[in-house]
């Protein structure tokens, strides 16, 4: 019979997801930080630091921008401990834990089989199918390409809907379909190679988890994530005493991991130590679900990058702002590169509430002079 929920108020909530997303106790390096969350979101978007630094910085000691990508590709004779792919799905790209290969390697071999249950890329085109044949043999023969080394006039549609070059399309269905692995990057710019010239031969080897502990795996990323959850009932069953129910009030259960539960009764019994405010990223853990977001934080916060400008309530990029254990408003920096200075485009944060510290401490990061 599964336990009794565990019923918290929303204090102890907040408490138990700064304490377990270790937003006020930062790991000692970002492999520690990586193994914990299961993986880092990726995006290339440079309006006041990338959103994997922006979620970084706020838990890694010492954290510099661009440590997570030299984590994943060292490129100086270190073994491979991370790589690139694409969170099954979900379609974001990510950046994974040498250790969770063989699940991608799963998913990989079933889109090319075209039975991925999470979504296979659409057959080749006789042309596509050509300029494979081509890009294959060229990254064999000269190693490590960039779209841009591989001449080719060809046209094709981008899954934005919008004009591109049929390379670049072409190595983007190679990629999915686990034919090619980025290997590195040229100013974020990806750099492809073949799969056994990326990941180690000893892990390649690691036999593919079957269809079901795939689908059981990835219920359980998603809980390591965002620690504080509500699993759709698929996942929740997936994962059976593995996690525990929690009430918050009226509304459905949330899940945590029975890893988790001491962590949760510290934080029922200890208050938050969180003090100065912190800028978070616009898709930290922390905020990451919209709909938990609401019922923890009593927020409702929208990344607003791809809301047009008449929509946008917050700014194009704006960050909450967490203060005292609470979140308390947003600001919208932009970093003027050219000038040497990160500006503050909006604010709107709860009276009693300063910022000008994690300012501050945001320009610093970016190696920028602060707002006077």
């Amino acid at each position: 019979m599964p336990a009794a929920p565990v019923a918290i108020d929303v204090s102890q909530a907040r408490n138990f997801v700064l304490r377990r997303l270790r937003v006020d106790r930062p790991f000692a390096t970002v492999g520690e930080a990586l193994d914990d969350l299961g993986y880092v979101q990726l995006d290339p978007i440079q309006v006041c630091g990338r959103m994997h630094d922006l979620i970084l910085r706020n838990r890694v000691a010492g954290y510099r921008e661009g440590d997570l990508l030299r984590h994943a590709h060292p490129g100086d004779g270190r073994p491979r401990v991370a790589f690139e792919h694409y969170l099954p799905g979900r379609g974001i790209l990510v950046v994974f834990p040498l250790g969770f290969w063989p699940l991608i390697a799963a998913v990989t071999a079933a889109r090319r089989a075209g039975r991925s249950r999470h979504w296979t890329p659409r057959p080749w085109t006789r042309a596509e199918g050509r300029i494979a044949e081509r890009v294959l043999a060229e990254i064999r023969a000269r190693g490590p390409l960039t779209s841009d080394d591989i001449e080719h006039d060809g046209r094709a549609m981008t899954a934005w809907g919008t004009p591109g070059r049929l390379v670049k399309h072409v190595l983007e269905k190679l990629f999915q379909r686990g034919e090619i692995l980025i290997c590195g990057r040229r100013e974020f710019r990806r750099v492809y190679d073949l799969p056994e010239r990326v990941i180690p031969d000893a892990v390649r080897a690691a036999p593919a988890p079957h269809e079901d502990a795939v689908l059981r795996e990835l219920a359980r990323l998603e809980v390591r994530q965002r620690r504080l959850v509500v699993l759709r009932r698929r996942m929740r069953d997936l994962l059976g005493d593995e996690v525990i129910d929690v009430t918050l009030g009226a509304g459905p259960r949330l899940q945590i991991l029975r890893t988790d539960t001491a962590v949760l009764e510290e934080a029922r019994e200890h208050s938050s130590g969180m003090g100065p405010a912190r800028l978070l990223a616009p898709l930290d853990p922390v905020i990451y679900d919209r709909a938990v977001t609401r019922r923890v934080w009593d927020f409702d916060y929208t990344w607003e990058v791809y809301t047009p400008p008449a929509r946008r309530v917050r700014g194009y990029y704006a960050l909450p702002v967490l203060s005292r254990g609470e979140i308390v408003g947003h600001l919208e920096p932009r970093a003027d590169r050219e000038a040497g200075r990160l500006r503050v485009l909006s604010r709107s944060v709860r009276r009693g509430h300063v910022t000008r510290d994690a300012v501050r401490e945001l320009a610093g990061f970016l190696g920028l002079r602060a707002p006077g």
